[in-house]
């Protein structure tokens, strides 16, 4: 079956398609809302979320765009709207204590590992536009529409990101043989 054939089929109500249709692109989806939430039990919560808007939202889709574009702005509008509602929530919330905080277990290749931590010490405008553009490919003026902020904006965002991506992926100098470390 085509991938036409299965949207055609998922917008009839037939639960096969859906689910062959949610196989192809679940791990996309989940990797877009993963490098916007920033963990990933948030990226789970959202990644369902986008699946059910997407699943409503089938009867809608018109083929004017690959059914990859559509299902990605979902998770892209979707992940961002839940941002700025987990936001809200924070405002009025008190925050737990670092004893609290956990790690996902389970390790990657160092680089991978050092990138996410990186991203995700970036101040939370930078992050957005950084990934959005960066990882994600949209134009400034896409980010600037979705954001709603100005295309400039977008741009003086990322370079900021950028500097500041590499001043936190700088390699460590390590002190030249026979040098002290510190001076007493």
């Amino acid at each position: 079956m085509t991938e036409t054939q299965l949207i055609q089929s998922a917008k009839q109500g037939d639960g096969g398609a859906i689910q062959a249709l949610y196989r192809l692109y679940s791990r996309r989806v989940y990797a877009v809302v993963r490098r916007l939430a920033g963990e990933d039990a948030l990226a789970e919560d959202w990644a369902q979320e986008t699946w059910i808007r997407a699943v409503r939202a089938l009867p809608t889709f018109r083929g004017e765009a690959r059914f990859s574009t559509w299902i990605h702005r979902i998770a892209v509008n979707t992940a961002l709207h839940a941002r700025r509602s987990r936001e809200r929530r924070a405002g009025r919330e008190e925050p737990l204590g670092d004893e609290f905080a956990t790690r996902p277990a389970g390790g990657d290749a160092l680089l991978r590992l050092r990138l996410e931590r990186a991203i995700e010490r970036l101040p939370e405008g930078m992050r957005r536009v950084l990934v959005l553009h960066d990882v994600e490919g949209y134009t400034h003026e896409e980010i600037g529409e979705m954001l709603g902020i100005a295309a400039g904006t977008c741009k003086s965002q990322l370079f900021k990101a950028r500097a500041r991506m590499r001043t936190m992926l700088a390699p460590v100098r390590e002190p030249a043989e026979g040098m002290e470390t510190c001076s007493t």
